[in-house]
Parts: structure tokens; sequence; C-alpha cells
């Protein structure tokens, strides 16, 4: 099958389009012909050896995929051959086909575009157990969204206005603040690309305070970010807030501990992947739940661009650069 391939560890530069044995399916598991693949930023570190997990080479990155069933294991019946399905996994996904467990693979209605699976398996299944499970984010809360013109952002912004909060948006420049808000956010600012100071730090913490105005603070706080804008955002955080760690694109933050201490408010971790792997069968009840969102119109992913397989490394180069509107996706077959 043809496939990106990962040969060495580097950059996007180092991968090279090629065969890869065809997969077999074994007891438990699935062969997916791959439709279309999300781009998320641990392409950029798998293909680097920075990512915890490191598949052996050579390999393909992609994690996030929809397409259709065309093999299944001796001992499988929960899905069947010609079935619609959308999944996530570490890697594999940049290739004709993808070898899964077959509970991982989610049952995909025909009302959603293998395109739109393939940029919320991951993304808003991540966004959903972080709000819902983690945040505990009630109707009428406020929800500062970090990064909110990215894939994860965005769709913390559309489950968030679903779940009835008042949502603030917080990005890098003004095209992903009006993304941001034609997707829902009430209100949002642009922040610097560069925090080097303690003094740019507080200022950006006010800033963060002024946007969740009136009561300069909020409920929950979604940081798919990390870096120099942690600790400025937890300043912003409520009484007994919660603080949800997604990812570290800028860098894992370091957050002096008298923080959550004086403001009552909980830093809480969001690992989907493991949580789905952990405990699948609450994995399907959020997918449906999911299902019924965008079966309602609440949520639309926003894909500001498509790659052929062939220019995949492309398309992991630009979210490298951060350079993506929401979801950037790798078309195959």
């Amino acid at each position: 099958m043809r496939a990106l391939i990962s040969k060495a560890k580097g950059g996007p530069d180092t991968l090279v389009v090629g065969e890869l044995p065809d997969p077999v399916a074994g007891p438990g598991e699935v062969v997916v012909a791959v439709k279309a693949c999300g781009v998320n930023f641990p392409d950029v570190l798998i293909i680097q050896d920075m990512y915890q997990r490191k598949p052996p080479r050579p390999f393909a990155p992609g994690a996030e995929i929809a397409g259709v069933v065309v093999s299944v294991g001796p001992d499988v019946t929960v899905r069947k051959v010609g079935e619609r399905v959308s999944a996530f996994s570490t890697s594999g996904g940049m290739a004709e086909r993808i070898l899964l467990r077959a509970a991982d693979a989610m049952p995909l209605p025909d009302w959603v575009s293998f395109e739109d699976a393939a940029a919320s398996a991951l993304t808003y299944g991540t966004s959903y157990h972080a709000l819902k499970d983690r945040g505990q984010l009630k109707a009428g809360e406020t929800l500062l969204v970090l990064g909110a013109g990215g894939g994860v952002g965005i769709a913390a912004v559309e489950i968030g206005k679903a779940m009835g909060a008042r949502v603030i948006a917080a990005v890098s420049s003004q095209d992903k603040l009006d993304v941001a808000l034609s997707h829902g956010a009430d209100h949002g600012f642009i922040y610097p690309r560069e925090i080097d100071s303690p003094e740019a730090s507080k200022k950006l913490a006010d800033a963060f305070k002024a946007a969740c105005a009136p009561q300069g603070t909020a409920d929950v706080i979604y940081d798919p970010v990390g870096g120099p804008y942690s600790e400025p955002a937890l300043r912003a955080a409520a009484w007994n807030g919660r603080f949800l760690v997604v990812g570290f694109p800028a860098g894992v933050a370091k957050i002096p501990l008298n923080l959550p201490l004086l403001k009552n408010c909980a830093i809480v971790g969001v690992a989907f992947g493991a949580f789905a792997i952990r405990d699948p069968a609450a994995a399907m009840v959020n997918h449906a739940a999911l299902m019924d969102l965008f079966r309602s119109g609440a949520l639309k992913p926003h894909i500001s661009a498509r790659f052929p397989l062939e220019r995949g490394a492309e398309a992991i180069q630009a979210l490298a650069d951060r350079k993506a509107l929401g979801k950037i996706i790798v078309t195959i077959g």
C-alpha cells in the first residue's frame, strides 16, 4: 500500500512517499481503507521521536482517520466489512490502509463526511472529554479557550457554546480570531506571539482577566498551547476554577503551585487517548453524543487546507509552522 513514511528521525522534510506492507487483521482487529486523515501536533512530534509513544520504523504518521472497513479479525462482531468508521491511533493514518483495534473504530453516520470525521475524531473527542468529563463545564459558566483558532480550540469553542457556556477565545492573529468568532465565541482577543519577560507575562495575565469581564475570571480554562501562556491564563482562573492541560506546542509550562492554592482551583490533565483505551465504553458514549451535536448543526469542523497523500509532508510542516486555521486534512484514495 502507498503511505507517507518516516524512515529516520527528523522533521517533515525526512518523510517520503513509498510502499508499506498491507496490514492484516488479527483477533480483535479491523483494517480500514483510509479516505481522509487529520493533521495534529502529535504528528510533528512523533516523526522526531519526541512523542510519548514511539512506533517502530518504518511507519506512517497520522492519528485521526475516517474510512471504510475492508477486513475484520476472526472474532470481531462489533464492526463489519463495508462499514463507515472514524478512529484515532498513535500513527498509521497517512496510508491507504490502517490496522486498528475493533473497539477503536467508531461507527460513522452517512450524514458526516469522511473529511469532517477525520477533522473531528481526535480534536472534538479531546475537547468533549476535556470540557464534560475533566472540566465539568456547566451552563452559564465562563470558558476561556487558548489557541481558539486551531483544531482543538475551535472544537472547544463549539462544544462550550453547545453546553451553554460563555466562551472567550484567545488567539495569536486576527484571522484566527475571526474564525473563532464565526464558530460561536462570544468575545476574544489577540495575545502576542512572544512572551519573553516577567513584565510581558503580567501584561498577558491582565489581558486574560480583562477579556473575562465583567467578573474578570474564567470558571474553566482550556489550554492546548502551554509554554509561557499557561501561567498568565491560570492567573485568570476563578475560585473553584478548573485549568485543563491539553497540549504543549509552545513548550511545557512551569507553574508556581501557590496559584492553585490561592484560587482554590484545580489543574487537570486531559489524556484523551489513554481515556479511550482504558474506558472504550465511555468513549463510545461521548462519540454518540458528539454525533448528535454534529447532526443538530452545533458542530462543524473548520477545514482550512487539504493536501493529497503525496504532499502529506507539506501538511505536517504547515501545522508545525502554526499556519493552520482550524484543521488541515490529508486526502487518500
